[in-house]
């Protein structure tokens, strides 16, 4: 069995060329678990897989992250074998935000009949959840303001940090495994994102070393941080994968 993370798109909210910041966690070749629903990244996803993603997970809701949910309503609830089946995980503190941006437009179809989650399985998340028989992490991270965006982590495979400052405290509990991390970096930090100046001096050089970067603003922007040697993730680009580490036994926690 092999695994990969495929990147939709890697750019800011600005950088449309770049594609919205969104990916797919990839079992044997085939879409498992798609992070974010952004428009631009919703594209790509269906030009390449040619159907909507199996299962969501939602790292917080600034629209690059969910503006594709409207198009994606259309496709989920106009069609009888999948309306209501598409699982969206969510951190529970992000739900109310995620239908106040995109759940709460007053009848969302002009016949009336139908309510917007009708069309998804959405499952609030606390520190854990299971899919598709493997447990993952949720992790908190430093993005805009407290408790409203996330990180991901596939234990021994893939930690997804969202978009955030740096997280060390964070990374030394739910990347120490090994993992591949894709980290939330520009060529310049602000108050919501980091910039490599931060990476390089809040992190050790071996987990920089594990690190690819997404959420940048140029392709000029990635190149001059690839030319300080550090690893850029491109549109489409495919990384693989370790394999996951086996879940907890029975027992072993919850």
């Amino acid at each position: 069995m092999s695994w990969a993370l495929r990147f939709h798109g890697v750019g800011n909210a600005s950088a449309v060329e770049l594609g919205s910041p969104m990916a797919t966690i990839e079992r044997d070749g085939r879409p498992w678990l798609t992070i974010d629903c952004g428009s631009e990244g919703l594209t790509a996803f269906l030009a390449h897989y040619g159907a909507p993603p199996p299962a969501l997970f939602i790292t917080h809701t600034h629209l690059d992250h969910v503006g594709g949910f409207e198009r994606l309503f259309v496709s989920e609830y106009f069609d009888p074998a999948r309306r209501g089946r598409m699982p969206v995980y969510v951190p529970a503190s992000v739900v109310p935000l995620l239908h106040q941006r995109v759940g709460a437009y007053p009848n969302v179809l002009a016949e009336g009949g139908a309510n917007f989650w009708d069309a998804f399985r959405v499952i609030p998340v606390g520190d854990a959840f299971w899919h598709d028989g493997l447990r993952l992490e949720v992790f908190p991270v430093r993005h805009h303001w407290p408790d409203t965006a996330f990180g991901l982590r596939l234990p021994g495979s893939l930690v997804w940090t969202g978009d955030t400052r740096p997280v060390p405290e964070q990374l030394r509990r739910h990347a120490d495994r090994g993992e591949l991390v894709a980290h939330d970096c520009g060529l310049h930090g602000n108050p919501s994102h980091s910039g490599i100046e931060d990476l390089e001096r809040e992190y050790e050089p071996a987990l920089l070393a594990r690190c690819v970067l997404y959420h940048y603003a140029s392709v000029a922007d990635g190149q001059a941080m690839a030319a300080r040697g550090h690893r850029v993730a491109t549109p489409g680009e495919v990384i693989d994968l370790a394999p996951p580490a086996p879940p907890p036994r029975s027992g072993d926690g919850p």
